[in-house]
């Protein structure tokens, strides 16, 4: 009996780059290559979606009042939650991120990247607003309890050289580290299925009444 072919490891890319082609979607496929690269040079099968939130951007600021997504932007939205990896790029604005990019993760439910592999990735026009990963883009992710790789990859216009040639300075290499951090995290990540997911999400959606959790602060030896 031949044993039975594994699953792939989805990888998901979003990209917050306004203008097409964009700079962050230049780094975006970058990113992608490199870490479903790893992943195939350890045995696994990477299958890879990257959602362009540009396309999205009426849904999302539909979304944003009503509170219900459209078909198109659930699809985006279940695509990153159901993600054993995810890598989230976006334009630097005003020393932060896109405001595009922030309502996409508004959009998202709580728990949607929680324990989730995340890679964080911004461009800019100067390494000035590199600190955009480490001031903004992680403690966002902290936030929602993801699991963000230690290197993030920031690209300012001279890392791409003359002529849009990504393979100058010491970008490659950054790619190339936070690829592996992230290709090692996925490939270690459990990932449920059948009625242990199920099982797994009803106890992540149940409510521990008050008073339970009171009495178990008063239990001898509690805190």
């Amino acid at each position: 009996m031949s044993a039975p072919t594994p699953e792939p490891l989805r990888l998901v890319a979003v990209s917050a780059g306004l203008g097409q082609p964009s700079a962050t979607r230049l780094l975006v496929d970058r990113l992608t290559t490199a870490t479903a690269d790893r992943l195939t040079e350890q045995g696994a099968a990477p299958a890879v979606r990257v959602v362009e939130l540009r396309e999205h951007a009426s849904d999302i600021a539909n979304a944003m009042v009503t509170g219900f997504p459209g078909s198109g932007l659930r699809s985006a939205v279940d695509a990153v939650t159901g993600a054993d990896g995810l890598i989230a790029a976006t334009p630097v604005f005003t020393a932060s991120y896109s405001g595009l990019f922030k309502s996409f993760v508004d959009v998202l439910e709580d728990t949607a990247v929680a324990g989730k592999p995340v890679l964080l990735a911004a461009t800019g026009g100067t390494m000035r607003h590199s600190l955009v990963l480490e001031h903004t883009m992680r403690p966002l992710f902290a936030y929602l309890r993801a699991l963000t790789v230690p290197t993030g990859v920031f690209a300012a216009s001279d890392d791409w050289g003359a002529g849009g040639d990504p393979y100058t300075a010491d970008l490659p290499r950054r790619i190339d580290r936070a690829a592996g951090e992230l290709a090692a995290l996925m490939l270690d990540r459990p990932r449920p299925r059948g009625a242990e997911a199920t099982a797994e999400a009803e106890d992540e959606d149940a409510v521990v009444p008050f008073e339970e959790r009171l009495a178990a602060v008063r239990r001898p030896g509690g805190r």
